[in-house]
């Protein structure tokens, strides 16, 4: 344990911040897993109804990356490279179906 005033403020800090990156980590994950379930959903059976789900997961799943990346939890090319991924994960299913 530290014994410096600062070092244990920078302690707490740290903690704090590690709480907070891994609530974000989490929710991009699990957003990113329900619409790639969505996704496969669609190309089982591809509806409008599906479409529409589809969509909606990917817009949560997009907007929790960028407010990682803006938080400076994620970086900007990470997001970028996952989001590349949602989409590539729906135009794939459209040219399946």
């Amino acid at each position: 344990m530290a014994n410096i005033k600062s070092s244990i403020k920078r302690i707490q800090i740290a903690e704090r911040n590690r709480l907070r990156n891994k609530s974000y980590k989490t929710a991009v994950k699990t957003l990113m897993k329900k619409y790639f379930d969505a996704a496969q959903t669609y190309v089982a059976n591809p509806t409008p109804e599906q479409m529409t789900v589809v969509q909606e997961r990917m817009s949560l799943a997009v907007s929790k990356i960028d407010k990682a990346v803006k938080r400076g939890v994620l970086h900007r090319n990470t997001g970028a490279r996952k989001k590349a991924r949602l989409a590539r994960a729906i135009k794939t299913a459209d040219q399946a179906a």
